[in-house]
């Protein structure tokens, strides 16, 4: 046998009992605010065609793909000699698929797939795992289970009232406090790039301002310098990344600035969600009118949305958007959709470093019989279908093992009860219930130990 250790994948994780049983209370919190705001569940496979996942994420997305080797004899069916290739002319020929990225182009490819079947506008959540190659680092994953929520059919605001609705419910059922939902326009971002005089670099401009909070501002002008954006330009795009106050005096203070129509209707949507979710008995005071809010992905058109915590301790642990064309790339031109991703593998940090979760999440058995081998098997048999079968959670152990083993056994998988049923409880008709934290026992009638255990457990 060999000697090496076995290891795991960098950037990914193993989740033991207790952790899965957090992440379940968790998805199921977040699960009840999608269903309850009219979404439906959707899964789609880990894997998807390369022709479906490349050019959908810009060139930094692309080189982050996971590509899929073809089965079989992959080199053999090259149509030149391996020699005279590069890893970029290579791929295409040796890899059809790769691991999903995100959830949102699957979604797309299974809305055109199925357009004819579907009733639009169509609402649905998904929770899955995606892939990304990524450079692993604090709360950053390889795999990571993502976590969506979309419209599509509809370029109807009230959606984008429903998502800041939604992100403030969720926000709520999981105790955390401290946060922001920032708010930006794709469209007012388009209008900065024509106040900027570079209206064909919008693309560059947002994967810049993106990184903002991460590199400073002196750093993004670097980058833009890189992209060909002119001394003047920058001189001019310093205010709007420093502007500050309310959201209105935000708003008001943008408008008077950047007077061109797009970057105009781009304050107006902002300006009219946030009236919207206000109708709707929303609450703004975590709402943050953000101008240099960019999310590099190249599909947004509309609002873009970015949940943040206030002590800066995570990345972004939501984000998402509106986009008017994702199903084009598809052959369906011309449906507008707006959704939200959360980040679940931070969303658990941040729950765990603030100790959110409640005792209760790890779901771990409840009770345990004592093993005394043939003699006592006839008799806590029947007591263990009973324990079950009114949903108490039980396992007896199934070896005839000292009881100090079997009562370390217990106290090692947090087992708070014992039920001991020896020649004597078993001559008595009784057995002998032992709190595993407290050390105290008491002796109680076979028939009472269902209601005794509902009682103290």
């Amino acid at each position: 046998m060999s000697n090496n250790k076995p290891t795991r994948p960098k950037g990914t994780r193993d989740f033991a009992p207790a952790e899965v049983s957090k992440r379940q209370y968790m998805l199921d919190k977040i699960r009840q605010v999608f269903t309850k705001f009219g979404f439906q569940p959707l899964e789609t496979p880990a894997m998807e065609n390369l022709s479906v996942l490349t050019g959908k994420y810009g060139d930094e997305g692309d080189k982050l793909l996971y590509k899929i080797l073809n089965s079989g004899d992959y080199l053999a069916h090259l149509k030149h000699d391996l020699a005279s290739y590069t890893s970029q002319t290579l791929t295409p020929e040796i890899a059809e698929k790769g691991l999903r990225y995100d959830l949102t182009v699957p979604f797309a490819r299974y809305v055109v797939m199925n357009r004819h079947e579907l009733t639009l506008p169509f609402r649905r959540y998904q929770i899955q795992p995606v892939w990304r190659a990524d450079r692993p680092q604090k709360g950053r994953y390889r795999e990571f289970v993502q976590c969506d929520a979309d419209v599509i059919g509809t370029d109807s605001l009230l959606c984008e009232a429903e998502i800041i609705m939604m992100l403030n419910e969720i926000m709520t059922a999981l105790g955390i406090e401290g946060y922001e939902i920032a708010l930006n326009s794709r469209k007012l971002l388009a209008g900065l790039s024509q106040y900027l005089g570079h209206p064909d670099k919008e693309g560059p401009l947002c994967v810049a301002i993106d990184k903002l909070d991460k590199i400073g501002q002196a750093k993004v002008h670097d980058e833009l310098r890189q992209q060909g954006f002119d001394e003047q330009a920058l001189t001019r795009l310093t205010p709007v990344l420093d502007i500050q106050g309310s959201n209105h005096d935000k708003l008001q203070a943008l408008g008077k600035l950047l007077t061109n129509e797009k970057a105009q209707t781009g304050l107006r949507e902002v300006e009219e969600v946030m009236q919207i979710t206000e109708n709707m008995g929303g609450d703004l005071q975590h709402v943050s009118f953000d101008p240099a809010l960019a999310r590099g992905l190249s599909y947004y058109t509309g609002i873009i949305f970015e949940v943040r915590l206030l002590d800066g301790s995570m990345g972004s642990i939501s984000g998402g958007g509106r986009y008017d064309n994702l199903t084009g790339v598809f052959g369906w031109p011309d449906v507008s959709g707006v959704g939200i991703s959360l980040g679940i593998d931070r969303i658990y940090d941040v729950m765990q470093n603030r100790g959110l979760f409640p005792a209760t999440s790890s779901q771990t058995t409840q009770v345990m019989l004592v093993n005394f081998g043939e003699e006592n098997l006839a008799y806590v048999l029947p007591l263990l279908g009973q324990l079950r079968q009114a949903g108490i959670r039980t396992v007896l152990y199934p070896d005839n093992a000292k009881m100090k083993k079997q009562l370390s056994w217990a106290n090692k998988n947090d087992i708070p009860l014992v039920l001991i049923a020896g020649s004597d409880e078993v001559n008595n008709r009784t057995v002998s219930l032992k709190n595993m934290k407290t050390g105290e026992q008491q002796i109680i009638p076979v028939d009472d130990v269902v209601t005794t255990i509902k009682q103290v457990s």
